[in-house]
Formats: structure tokens, C-alpha cells, sequence
């Protein structure tokens, strides 16, 4: 007799409604049915379902620790010979990352409650923390394409919204636009892909689709181009994401938002779109183009999303591009068949940039700017902000013993034979984030009181736990890697390795040490320095040339295609109207009343019609057999 599924793995289909049921319980205050007693109430209920999906997470993960992986399939939609499932992948790595996504999501709530507490929509925030919940759980325990697809869909509704948050800013609308079609971009080319698969396997688990692959690489039923086509579908929905190039303008645009919100969307918001990735990764293999294309974005993204983080004075927007930074260093491990260490990577980046975003929130919240060049010296006056961004950023960069350092070890050592350059990427990335890290360090933490900070206080208690919390968890981080994959010490890679990475994060130090900060002139004299930093700081132009190719184009295909309506196609309507209202004023002069004019004007117009027929020759065959005979010559 088959073993009975535990019931926390028979009710797995439940965790992701948590998230959604905190959005229906955040309804009646956001809508301002309830008014007497403000809307704490509402965050409060989102944070119990959220604590709820936690515990409900570790027991499944308790036990698939147990017993194994597990797949769920629920029937939710038949019709006919229509038969809709949603599909739920139950195994360790699923589940931690789901635990790591609610757990993010409780921390956040909490660190909200305390960076929020005078906002008067409150209700409506956490609301909508609670369908980002539910959509990222989905995403992480789906096994269907098509389920994956919807609910990247739902992230995307809800990116579009909580950036928009405060929507009586001109600048906050702009943005969540921004982000929102930036987006929709990649998720158009995945549905593409998303449709072509249906037609082709007839299945959207993914498991299907894998035995689809196969047998599609073996007898050649798919053509090289359209291979090349899907897989560059496939690939342009974690692209954008994960915010890689071309698509990460959308990061920087979303900083416009809650600091809450920006916690999630650069630990667990990125890592899913990273997940997605690792499972479409088998379907890639019809295309070697594909795979390439995820090379050169990666590459291209940690490089320029590391040396722009440098130019930036936006506190925000500095480590919003090294999330693209990392996940470009992500993209690189899994198209070079390395999803062990991106897995470890993901993790390590998601738990230390969410505690970076968190002691930012921090300083944020309690100087009420974000301008590096107005901020300075509230190290002695934040000793719990000043912990919690020197654990962070010892986290992200790979110093001995924290997460990072491992990761990198090990891929800098897989990558050592064959694919020496792009170990070299890693050591780079790794050189440019930790001069980053301490320049932005300087700025906050050292120097001078500035005007806006000599009475900056501590974070209140709500923002420090979480706080206090995550960093001890950081510092674990190894711990937690050793459960989910086990590493070894510090012989898992050789000593040059080992040496190679902790140089490279050293003379990031260094690098950030020796870069002049000048407050009053926020930027240099010389005109090479001058340049480059604008080069920089405006992400290479990007911005600016896609309006000056794709926006214009779009722009002037709208002005030539409201020409055509407005000239062409309305001037035609509108004159063959005018023609058809001059006729009949001309025929009401003709009225006149009498039966035999009308009886005079019928016959005339028939035969008039008769004999344009029979000069073209048509009238003898109309005519039925017997009642006129056509002459030969007609005829020919």
C-alpha cells in the first residue's frame, strides 16, 4: 500500500494562499470600511499569515527532509478533452526557497510596520506586500510552465504597484510606468515561447517538457531557427526579472517605492526570476545561441551594473545596480552548468543585500534623505544601523568565513581550467562591489556630522529586530549552506583560489578607501574625470538611447499611423458621407409626386442596365433556356 503523504506536503497547495489571504484581510481597512481604530489591524493579520506560511514551510521541509521530494497535481479547470493542473515540485531546494522567500516577507512586514507606522494607506501596503507573497511562493513551488508564466505575471502587476505606492508624485507615477513596460517586454517574448511549447509537447509541466526536449533533439523535429527563437523567449522572461541587460532599467526606477518593498524586490524578486531560469535550463539545449546570449548578458551585466553602482549618489540606486551585478553573476553560473554554486550564490546574496536594504531603510527613515552628499557621520549616533550594514556587506563580498566566499571559491575553481575569463568576471565583480560597499560606508557612517544628520537617532525597536535578527543569520550563512549542499573547508578549493578572492575583495577596499570624496563638489573638475563619471552615473546612456531609437520609433509609427486614420481613412468615410448626402439633396429636388414619372424613371434604368449587359456580352447567358437563342458571333 502507498505511504500517505504527510499532511503538511498534502496542504503545500496552501502556502501561497497565505500571502493572497493577507490581501483579502488588508481589504475592509484599505477600502476604509473600518475607521475608528486606524489600519495597524490589517498589518497585523498580515503578519500572522505570513508567520503562518513560515511554520507551514518548515514542516513540509521537515518533512521532505524526510521522506523525499514529492509532486502535488491539482485539477482546476475541465472541460471536454481540456485539463487544467496546477503542478507543485515539493523537494529540499524548492522549499528553502521558499522559506526563504516568507521569511524574507515576515522580516520585511515587521521592518515595515516601524518605517511605516505615519503612513495613512498602510492597510493598502500590506496588502499588497501580501500578494507579492503569494505570487513569489507560487513561482518558486511551480512545476508548470504555464502556472509559472501567470503568476510572473501577477509580480509584475504587483512590481507596477507598490513602486507606484505613493501615486500623488509625478515622479513615482513615471517610474512604476516605467518599470511596468520595461517588464512586460520579457514577459511578452516568454509567452511566445510559452505558446509555442503548448503546441509542440502538448504538456506544460516541466518535466514533460523535458521528455519533450529530448526526443525533439534526437529526431530533429525542431528546426535550428526555431530552437534559437524559443530559447531566446525563454530566456527573456528571467531577464527581465532579474533585471539584465537590456532590461534593468526597471531596478533603478522601482527605487521609487517604499524601502519595504524594495527589500523583497532585490533578495527574493530576483532570486525567483533566477529559479525560473535554472528550471527553463534543460529546454535551452536545443539552441547553443541561447546559451551564448545568456553569457554575454551576464557578463555584461555584473561588469557595468558594478561600475555604475560606483557613480551613483542615490543611496538606493547604488546597490539596486549591484543587485543586477549579482544576478549577472548568476546568469553566468547557470549557462555555464554550474547550478550547485548559483543556488549557494542566491541564497548568499538575497539574505545579505536584504539586510543592506534594511540598515539603508534605516538611515533613510531617520534622516529623511537619501542623497549621499548630504549625509555623514552617524556612526556613533546608529550603532545597530552601523552592525547590521558592516555584517550586509561583509556577507555580500567574499571575505572568509561568510557565504560569499565560498561561492566564489568554488566557482572561480570550476572556472579556473576551462573558462578562465569568466572566472576573472567573478574576481572583478567582487573587486568593484566591496570598493562600492566602502564608499558608500564613508559617506554614511564616517566623517563629519552633516546638517541633515547631527540629531540623527536609532531606528525604533520594529526596524531594529529584524535587523539584529537577519545579521545573525548572515553570519550563519555558511551553517545554512552546509544543510542545503554540503561545503567543505577551506580545501573544497585551492589555496590560490582562496587567496585570488579574498585579494580581489582586499583591493575592492582599498579602491573604495582611496576614492576622494568632496561633499560640496559632487563632481570632479577635470573633464576625463568629469566624463567618466557621467558616463557612469547615467548607465552608460542607456536611457538615452533607447529614446532615441525605440521610443522615437514607436513615437513616429503612432504620428504615421494617426495620419493615415486622420487623413486617409477618415477622408475616405467622410467624403463618400459628403457624396452620398449631395446625392440624395439632389434627388429630394427630383420628388415630384406623380406615379407615372417614377413608373418612367424604373423602365428607363432597366434598360438601360439591359443593354450595358448585353454590350459586354453577358445578357444571352443570363437568360434561361428556351427564351433566347445567342448568336454565334455573340457568343465568341
Amino acid at each position: 500500500m502507498p505511504v500517505p503523504l504527510p499532511l503538511s506536503l498534502q496542504l503545500a497547495w496552501l502556502i501561497p494562499l497565505y500571502g493572497f489571504s493577507g490581501l483579502l484581510l488588508a481589504l475592509p481597512w484599505a477600502c476604509g470600511l473600518f475607521r475608528r481604530n486606524g489600519q495597524r489591524p490589517a498589518a497585523y493579520l498580515n503578519i500572522v499569515v505570513t508567520l503562518l506560511a513560515v511554520l507551514h514551510g518548515s514542516l513540509a521541509l521537515r518533512d521532505v527532509w524526510l521522506s523525499g521530494p514529492h509532486h502535488i497535481s491539482l485539477s482546476w479547470f475541465a472541460v471536454a478533452d481540456l485539463n487544467l493542473r496546477i503542478g507543485l515540485d515539493l523537494s529540499l531546494y524548492t522549499l528553502a526557497a521558499l522559506e526563504l522567500v516568507t521569511f524574507m516577507s515576515l522580516l520585511a512586514q515587521v521592518f515595515a510596520l516601524g518605517y511605516m507606522d505615519k503612513e495613512w494607506a498602510l492597510a493598502r501596503f500590506f496588502g499588497l506586500l501580501g500578494f507579492f507573497e503569494g505570487a513569489l511562493s507560487g513561482v518558486v513551488l511551480s512545476s508548470n510552465l504555464f502556472l509559472s508564466y501567470f503568476l510572473l505575471e501577477m509580480l509584475t502587476l504587483s512590481t507596477y504597484l507598490l513602486v507606484g505606492f505613493w501615486y500623488a508624485q509625478p515622479l513615482v507615477v513615471t517610474a512604476a510606468r516605467d518599470a511596468f513596460l520595461t517588464k512586460r517586454v520579457g514577459d511578452v517574448l516568454l509567452l511566445m515561447s510559452v505558446v509555442a511549447l503548448a503546441s509542440w509537447a502538448g504538456s506544460m509541466e516541466f518535466t514533460d517538457l523535458y521528455s519533450w526536449m529530448a526526443d525533439a533533439r534526437l529526431n530533429g523535429s525542431v528546426s535550428p531557427l526555431a530552437g534559437t527563437l524559443l530559447g531566446l523567449g525563454l530566456i527573456a522572461g528571467p531577464m527581465g526579472k532579474c533585471a539584465q541587460f537590456p532590461m534593468h532599467l526597471w531596478l533603478d526606477e522601482a527605487m521609487e517605492g517604499p524601502n519595504p518593498a524594495s527589500i523583497l524586490r532585490n533578495s527574493v524578486v530576483v532570486t525567483a526570476g533566477a529559479l525560473v531560469l535554472m528550471k527553463l535550463m534543460p529546454l535551452l539545449q536545443l539552441s547553443l545561441i541561447a546559451n551564448d546570449v545568456l553569457l554575454v548578458v551576464g557578463t555584461i551585466s555584473a561588469l557595468a551594473g558594478a561600475l555604475v553602482a560606483i557613480a551613483q549618489v542615490d543611496l538606493k540606486r547604488a546597490f539596486s545596480y549591484s543587485t543586477t551585478s549579482y544576478m549577472g553573476l548568476v546568469f553566468v553560473a547557470i549557462a555555464l552548468q554550474q547550478p550547485a554554486i548559483a543556488l549557494l550564490l542566491l541564497l548568499c546574496h538575497g539574505l545579505a543585500k536584504a539586510l543592506l536594504f534594511m540598515s539603508v531603510g534605516g538611515v533613510i527613515a531617520t534622516t529623511n534623505c537619501q542623497d549621499l552628499t548630504e549625509l555623514g557621520g552617524i556612526g556613533r549616533r546608529m550603532p545597530a544601523t552601523l552592525s547590521a550594514y558592516l555584517v550586509a556587506a561583509a556577507g555580500l563580498v567574499g571575505l572568509l568565513p561568510l557565504g560569499c566566499y565560498w561561492c566564489y571559491g568554488q566557482m572561480v575553481e570550476a572556472l579556473s581550467p576551462a573558462a578562465l575569463p569568466f572566472a576573472g568576471v567573478f574576481l572583478l565583480t567582487n573587486l568593484l562591489t566591496a570598493a562600492n560597499l566602502t564608499r558608500v560606508f564613508r559617506s554614511l557612517f564616517l566623517g563629519a556630522a552633516m546638517p541633515k544628520t547631527r540629531r540623527t537617532p536609532e531606528v525604533n525597536w520594529l526596524m531594529a529586530l529584524p535587523m539584529v535578527s537577519l545579521s545573525v543569520i548572515v553570519l550563519l550563512t555558511p551553517l545554512l549552506m552546509q544543510r542545503i549542499d554540503p561545503v567543505p573547508g577551506i580545501a573544497a578549493f585551492s589555496l590560490p583560489v582562496g587567496l585570488a578572492v579574498a585579494a580581489s575583495g582586499l583591493v575592492g577596499v582599498l579602491v573604495g578607501v582611496l576614492i576622494p570624496l568632496n561633499r560640496f563638489r559632487a563632481r570632479p573638475i577635470a573633464d576625463p574625470l568629469r566624463s567618466l563619471q557621467n558616463l557612469l552615473s547615467y548607465d552608460f546612456y542607456t536611457e538615452r538611447f533607447y529614446t532615441a531609437t525605440v521610443v522615437a520609433f514607436v513615437a513616429g509609427a503612432a504620428r504615421f499611423t494617426d495620419w493615415v486614420d486622420q487623413r486617409l481613412v477618415n477622408g475616405l468615410v467622410n467624403g463618400v458621407g459628403r457624396l452620398s448626402l449631395q446625392s440624395a439633396e439632389s434627388l429630394r429636388l427630383s420628388v415630384s409626386g406623380q406615379l407615372q414619372s417614377y413608373v418612367l424613371t424604373v423602365v428607363v434604368a432597366i434598360v438601360l442596365l439591359l443593354t450595358g449587359l448585353s454590350w459586354w456580352g453577358g445578357l444571352p447567358e443570363l437568360l434561361p433556356n428556351g427564351l433566347a437563342a445567342a448568336p454565334p458571333e455573340v457568343l465568341r
